[in-house]
């Protein structure tokens, strides 16, 4: 196939769904918000305690546990709108809705100043909600707009739609940020906030583009018990078929089990130099400019290693890595030491997104016409891996007092997520 019918007009209208929701993982989840809800629920006197719906709690463990409970309820949520999306053919409605929720939550956190912190921690659920869940529904429109030899290059290509984009809007973000008197704000802390505005306008700008080209024929229904159970039904049905099938079992293993290390460290690595290494905002946010900049090195990177080896040598390879990684955060204690990490991080973090989306749509089978149940099953364990990852990552902070412990646990879900992926059989 030619590049020009590879890259036509709607992979790349459904690579920019990317450019268009990436910008939260950056922002929100990684770059500048940890950092100011950091900062603005943490007292004068130096204590990271808070009070949360009455209860005490470290700052940070809230914000593990809060994520840990965005992923709980898409996870129990998700089922029933997938099963409805599949019986009336209309995923790009799902897509859309959970799109708006995520983007006007994002722009909700505008009012969000620590002093309220039951408003901020509910609408940043929710707009880990709309992100998540309207993965599910973009994901399974890559089997629809391609063929399975172009996978690896197209899940690739939105990756890197994807770094570029939130790139362009954290740089934006940081010069409105350092700026802030130039941009008639009263302080740093007022032009953060704006920012959180300016992630729900772009989120929802971009993605206008996507589904402008994502067409489908929805059929007309009506809601009744049968449709409600539809999506859970349907899940059974794929897990039926997955228990048969030794190769996608062992993989969705694999990745349940990676995933947990992979999606947790992504959501805390800005936490972890902020508390450990005491980077300043400044320096942490510039390290998390830079570690987009390589991912969309490393999605192409292996990409090509497993044009080359396979897809399952490159996951094996940055599952070892990734090990490594673990192991090495444990005793990182400087500056150097954790922006050689942070470069670890981009490269694998790049090539592990990617692959993975691909890898599993080669392993569906070509003679299933809706591939959205099997999306829908693949997003559900993504799900409960963060779900685990965050709250164990959370819980084992709050018990031994150290986030290095919770980084050093996360070597176990590699291992695990290794072993499965040794025995899983993947063509080259």
């Amino acid at each position: 196939m030619t590049q020009k019918l590879i890259y036509n007009k709607k992979v790349n209208a459904w690579c920019m769904y990317d450019w268009a929701n990436s910008v939260y993982s950056l922002v929100i989840t990684t770059a500048i918000f940890p950092i100011f809800y950091n900062s603005v629920t943490t007292s004068a006197s130096g204590s990271d305690v808070v009070t949360f719906f009455g209860y005490n709690i470290v700052n940070s463990v809230l914000y593990s546990y809060s994520l840990s409970f965005s992923f709980l309820i898409l996870t129990i949520i998700q089922p029933i709108l997938s099963g409805i999306a599949d019986y009336s053919g209309n995923k790009k409605f799902f897509l859309r809705l959970f799109m708006y929720l995520g983007s006007l939550s994002c722009m909700f956190l505008y009012f969000f100043d620590g002093t309220n912190i039951e408003f901020g921690i509910i609408f940043y659920v929710l707009a880990s909600i709309g992100f998540t869940g309207s993965l599910v529904f973009y994901n399974a429109f890559l089997p629809e707009i391609s063929t399975p030899e172009n996978f690896d290059k197209i899940s690739a290509r939105g990756y890197s739609f994807g770094y570029v984009g939130s790139v362009i809007l954290l740089i934006i973000c940081l010069i409105i940020i350092q700026g802030f008197e130039f941009f008639g704000f009263e302080s740093s802390k007022e032009a953060t906030k704006f920012t959180f505005l300016l992630v729900g306008i772009w989120w929802i700008f971009f993605a206008q583009i996507t589904l402008y080209y994502m067409q489908e024929k929805p059929k007309k229904i009506i809601l009744n018990k049968k449709i409600l159970t539809y999506g859970a039904r349907e899940l059974i049905k794929v897990w039926n078929y997955i228990k048969g099938v030794k190769n996608l079992k062992f993989y969705l293993l694999s990745y349940f089990f990676y995933s947990m290390g992979v999606q947790t460290i992504m959501l805390v690595a800005s936490y972890f130099g902020d508390k450990e290494i005491n980077l300043d905002q400044n320096k942490l946010i510039f390290t998390i400019l830079i570690i987009q900049l390589i991912a969309i090195f490393g999605a192409y990177f292996f990409a090509y290693i497993s044009r080359l080896k396979g897809n399952k040598f490159s996951l094996i390879t940055m599952n070892i890595c990734w090990i490594i990684v673990c192991l090495t955060a444990y005793y990182t204690t400087n500056e150097i030491q954790f922006y050689i990490l942070a470069g670890a991080v981009g490269i694998l973090m790049g090539g592990i997104q990617s692959l993975s989306r691909s890898t599993f749509s080669k392993l569906i089978p070509k003679d299933i016409g809706d591939t959205a149940s099997f999306f829908n099953f693949y997003g559900i364990s993504y799900n409960i891996s963060v779900v685990i990852g965050t709250f164990s990552y959370g819980y084992i902070e709050q018990v031994t007092g150290s986030m290095r412990s919770s980084v050093l646990a996360l070597t176990l879900f590699f291992v695990l997520g290794l072993t499965f992926l040794i025995f899983t059989k993947i063509k080259k």
